[in-house]
């Protein structure tokens, strides 16, 4: 039987939050719940109860959605974004890219800048904080909708990863407690303008977040919000994303180094999570900065990750 996730669709001339389950759709507001998802969140454990009891008569006589019809799940109040958090997409990053490194690793020889890359990688999976950083909200789009390619960036990526939905307000939480504040899991795609993370105008003290990940479109998030239960395993989920029909990403959650817990743990310490914050927990290998290759105008992006759905992204050059 597919899990029971929550999208808001384009009904009637007008966005519903939905309980979706296969390719059948029920409006949540006939179960006498808010008709946004981002509402419904702020009172989870309600909702929750509520879409479970959701009898099988109901489903069987449920109408179908049109998948185009999916919009973004809803905009959320936050979004903080786990950088450097896969192994192997780092060391590929630092590899394949000038852009993404530093002056000190241009002085290193090929073997020498991979053994630096893998070492810094193990090291900081036993030991290190999560890198985290802000995205802005007003980048999300629709799991259907144009990215718009800006026309001051020359390497637009892309970043397919596990998007966390935050369900109860939490600070200072433990990692063992983590997971009790969690909501649900979704796809996000973290675009980033590669070329723009790390200046060399000389008057960088750091890098770029915000001409690097938040131009309008930057985010495609959804199709749904699948909730925690559902997912027996968020380190056994794959990742993959393919332009123009070629796979570039095709990883497991298992190379993430730093767990989710750990950064809700780090994140709490720092900030007062909400509900339905978004935290993109990092991005597997696969890139374009790997192989060379970014969006270009016409490109299509198609992304899915285990029992999450599945976006598909049109590019188009900014007008």
């Amino acid at each position: 039987m597919d899990a029971i996730g929550m999208a808001t669709l384009a009904l009637d001339g007008q966005t519903q939050a939905v309980a979706v389950r296969g390719d059948k759709a029920i409006p949540l507001a006939s179960l006498g719940l808010a008709g946004d998802l981002l509402s419904l969140i702020d009172r989870w454990d309600e909702t929750l109860t509520a879409v479970n009891e959701i009898a099988e008569e109901a489903w069987a006589a449920a109408a179908g959605f049109d998948p185009a019809a999916v919009q973004a799940p809803y905009v959320p109040r936050q979004v903080f974004c786990t950088g450097a958090n896969y192994r192997k997409h780092v060391i590929g990053l630092i590899m394949g890219d000038p852009s993404m490194r530093t002056a000190d690793h241009d002085k290193m020889s090929p073997e020498d800048l991979r053994a630096h890359a893998e070492k810094v990688m193990d090291d900081k999976a036993a030991n290190a904080t999560p890198f985290c950083f802000l995205k802005l909200p007003s980048c999300v789009v629709g799991p259907n909708d144009q990215v718009v390619l800006p026309r001051n960036v020359q390497k637009p990526d892309w970043e397919l990863e596990l998007g966390v939905v935050i369900g109860k307000r939490c600070h200072h939480v433990s990692p063992e407690e983590a997971m009790d504040y969690v909501a649900g899991f979704a796809v996000v795609n973290d675009v980033t303008a590669r070329e723009l993370i790390f200046r060399r105008d000389g008057s960088a003290i750091g890098p770029d977040w915000l001409s690097g990940k938040s131009f309008p479109t930057f985010l495609p998030f959804g199709p749904m919000v699948v909730p925690k239960a559902a997912v027996a395993d968020p380190y056994a989920l794959n990742i993959r994303l393919s332009v123009n029909g070629k796979v570039y990403q095709d990883e497991s959650t298992a190379d993430m180094m730093i767990s989710i817990e750990r950064q809700i743990a780090y994140l709490s310490d720092r900030v007062i999570l909400q509900p339905g914050d978004l935290i993109c927990t990092g991005s597997p290998y696969g890139n374009g900065s790997a192989f060379g290759v970014f969006l270009q105008p016409g490109d299509v992006m198609e992304g899915t990750i285990t029992g999450l759905g599945t976006q598909r992204n049109p590019c188009a050059a900014e007008r």
